[in-house]
């Protein structure tokens, strides 16, 4: 029950100070996007560096396996 109060208490607070510092919010939030914009290329950047790595190690691992099954046949 108190949860749900609290929750109560915490949106009418957030209504009332996006109400009254509504100008301010919107040039934090202006100022967000393009740190966003930044974080989420830096973590592309690092994600698409992992799976060209991941990829080359399958590639490696494949021609290995291959090779260690041609050897076994002769």
């Amino acid at each position: 029950m108190w949860i749900i109060l609290g929750g109560i208490a915490a949106i009418v607070l957030g209504v009332l100070g996006l109400i009254q510092w509504w100008l301010l919010f919107l040039k934090a939030l202006a100022a967000l996007v393009p740190f966003m914009l930044l974080i989420g290329g830096i973590f592309a950047i690092i994600i698409g560096i992992s799976s060209v790595k991941e990829r080359a190690e399958e590639k490696r691992e494949e021609e290995d396996a291959e090779q260690s099954t041609e050897g076994d046949k002769s």
